[in-house]
């Protein structure tokens, strides 16, 4: 090599050196275009995915538009933003679920809550009305045509008692039947004095007239018709100087104690109601005082135009302060019930099914679907799908399903959610199981398979005290016991109608 180089000229030298600085300087150019590139990549593509955190970048895209991927990171054509790059592989993937880089989930303030049991109490506000209790009418009608020969200056709408006198009907034919009686019962004949009472009692007389007459020894054809019963006068169909007939409608009485409380329910609730829920109601007319009831009937009809339930209650109106067309507020109380709650928010609604966004304990995140119950104070029930103490992202969620359907990832179904501990399974059975209450009160009735008493506040259950009609096993359990005994008792809540579990005479009155 040296003696080679010894033969070369002056100028072939020169040429040599000048070749050899040529092909150093290419080479080392080169190497610095190359550093830090990937086999098979583009310059600058292996910091790139270093900075994104990815051990591995499949490809970068606009968060705003993340139907579009790009091979290589840089500035998006649509945004005055970074393209984001998009991780493969990993702990996420492996457990099914989707990565996001880790500066994306912090700038869209991604946060979590744990799905926990717990007990929702919602408490539904509607609005109502008062109305006259249709249980509770009387119908005045003569048992013989007659005369109107004086009224009592009752308007419709009047509010009496029962025994107040209405009309003074003359009834002609009373009056022979009268007088026929007290013939034959001057013969002393026993069978036809008790053939000609008996006539009488026939044409609609009542016992206490025939009586007056037989006392009296004279015939007395007009009758003073009393109202049968308390309450307002809705109806009124007699004036003085008017003849009726046997059975026209002289009035018709409505009682006033109890009285209906009608509230309107949205459609959406029915579900939330049954017969036998209590409730309480708030008027204008007496604030800061609360009249508590009970449901004693769901109408079978919605309203066409409001889309609402009508549901009945009664309200106790002792005093008659309660009147029909009242406006007032009910609040319904529905059964309390255990389940697993997270927050409202948490719930995405595709319309075809409901999900919920996982964060994973691996990191990442799944969407799964669940099935939802009542929604109350921002949380939400979920009746199947999700475990205690996994954890949903509250905000975020919407992108985080975005990038688990362009990753098409498959969505856990509600049969895949892992079952609860049996610890917690063991107390939620405990939760559901019925709850007894005791309290004590006095027996107003009592039949072979029921009794009603006139009980004090159950503050467990928030009821004010009451008279309320508890279901018993049958005529064993209640032996021994009348109306006016004090008892004390226990009982538990069913669907239907509080049941009595035990039951104890203290005194007689």
């Amino acid at each position: 090599m040296k003696a080679a180089w010894q033969r070369l000229t002056l100028r072939q030298k020169s040429y040599t050196l000048a070749a050899g600085i040529a092909l150093v300087s290419l080479g080392a150019g080169y190497g610095l275009a190359t550093l830090g590139q990937e086999p098979g990549g583009n310059p600058g593509d292996g910091k790139a995915a270093a900075e994104s955190g990815c051990e591995q970048v499949a490809y970068w895209y606009d968060p705003m538009k993340p139907d579009q991927h790009f091979d290589k990171p840089g500035k998006s054509p649509f945004m005055d933003m970074q393209l984001v790059a998009k991780c493969t592989g990993g702990d996420a993937a492996s457990a099914g679920g989707v990565s996001i880089d880790p500066t994306l989930v912090q700038n869209f303030g991604v946060r979590t809550a744990q799905a926990e049991f717990g007990v929702l109490e919602p408490e539904t506000n509607v609005t109502g009305t008062l109305a006259y209790n249709a249980r509770e009418v009387s119908t005045v009608q003569p048992r013989a045509s007659g005369f109107v020969q004086r009224t009592y200056g009752i308007a419709p709408d009047d509010i009496i008692r029962q025994g107040t006198p209405l009309v003074d009907l003359l009834i002609p034919e009373w009056g022979g039947a009268q007088r026929e009686y007290l013939a034959v019962a001057a013969t002393g004949d026993a069978a036809l004095t008790r053939a000609a009472r008996e006539r009488m009692r026939l044409l609609g007389m009542p016992d206490g007239v025939i009586n007056s007459v037989a006392r009296s020894g004279s015939p007395r054809s007009t009758i003073t018709i009393t109202a049968p019963s308390s309450g307002a006068v809705t109806m009124l169909g007699v004036r003085p100087g008017m003849s009726v007939s046997v059975g026209q409608t002289l009035a018709e009485i409505t009682g006033l104690n109890p009285i209906w409380l009608e509230a309107a329910v949205p459609e959406i609730l029915a579900g939330d109601v049954r017969v036998g829920q209590p409730l309480s109601a708030t008027l204008t007319a007496f604030p800061g005082e609360k009249f508590a009831g009970r449901i004693t009937a769901i109408l079978p009809s919605a309203q066409a135009q409001s889309r609402t339930l009508t549901v009945r209650a009664e309200l106790r109106n002792p005093d008659l302060r309660l009147r029909p067309g009242m406006f007032a507020q009910v609040s319904l109380s529905p059964a309390r019930r255990e389940a697993v709650l997270i927050p409202s928010e948490a719930v995405i609604r595709t319309g075809e099914r409901t999900l919920v966004m996982l964060a994973q304990q691996r990191g990442g995140y799944r969407p799964a679907e669940v099935r939802i119950g009542r929604e109350a104070n921002g949380r939400i029930e979920v009746l199947a799908g999700l475990a205690p103490g996994e954890k949903v992202i509250t905000s975020g969620q919407f992108l985080l399903d975005s990038e688990a359907s362009l990753a098409g990832l498959d969505v856990r179904g509600i049969d895949e959610a892992p079952s609860p501990s049996p610890a917690k399974d063991a107390e939620q059975e405990r939760a559901n199981g019925p709850t007894s209450y005791s309290a004590r009160g006095t027996i107003q009735a009592i039949t072979a398979r029921s009794v009603t008493l006139r009980h004090g506040p159950v503050e467990a259950l928030g009821w004010p005290a009451m008279t309320m009609t508890f279901a018993a096993r049958g005529p064993t359990q209640l032996r021994g016991l009348k109306p006016g005994d004090t008892v004390s008792f226990r009982f538990v809540q069913e669907d239907k109608s509080p049941r009595i579990t035990a039951i104890t005479k203290t005194n007689s009155r």
